[in-house]
């Protein structure tokens, strides 16, 4: 029986146990860092920097992990943070159709050219609409779970998602009309 993320916390809790929290990284790796990318612009090294900065202060900081919500959107929230952070300390800070986002990342699905356009709309997108998109879209958090991982109140995240979905429409307009 594999074990859940609250097991797996509580044994790193407990036991001080470095390899039960690898056995998290190992988990939700892979999400954190696609969201990283996708927030970077696809910078992958800075990606892959803030992902390691995120779960070394996972780490650092699993007791103030309450089980509120799902350990992936306090991953998350962590992650968003150090990105801010970094895009702050280098002054750059600034403030859909669900299947064809969702098929962007499965590459037996999508269309490489529908990829490499997605991809682009969504580096066009203001950081607040492309982390919501991100958030629920991508990565199927809920508008409440986003709220918390952004820290803005819950109407802004569906009015953020709603804006996102427009200009991505419209920017993929050319792909037609599904």
């Amino acid at each position: 029986m594999e074990l859940t993320d609250a097991d797996l916390v509580a044994r790193v809790l407990v036991d001080d146990d470095q390899h039960t929290f690898g056995e998290l990284v190992r988990r939700h790796q892979s999400s954190v860092r696609g969201l990283l990318r996708q927030l970077t612009r696809t910078d992958v090294a800075l990606a892959d920097d803030l992902a390691q900065d995120t779960f070394l202060r996972a780490y650092k900081n699993i007791r103030s992990f309450r089980g509120e919500a799902r350990f992936s959107t306090w991953l998350y929230r962590i992650a968003y943070n150090c990105f801010r952070e970094d895009a702050r300390r280098r002054k750059e800070f600034i403030g859909i159709n669900e299947e064809q986002l969702q098929s962007a990342y499965d590459p037996q699905v999508a269309d490489p050219g529908l990829r490499h356009d997605l991809m682009h709309a969504l580096s066009l997108l203001p950081l607040h609409e492309r982390s919501a998109i991100l958030l629920c879209c991508q990565n199927g958090l809920s508008h409440e779970e986003a709220a918390r991982v952004l820290d803005i109140p819950l109407g802004t995240v569906k009015t953020n998602v709603l804006r996102g979905r427009e200009k991505l429409k419209r920017t993929l307009a050319a792909w037609g009309p599904d």
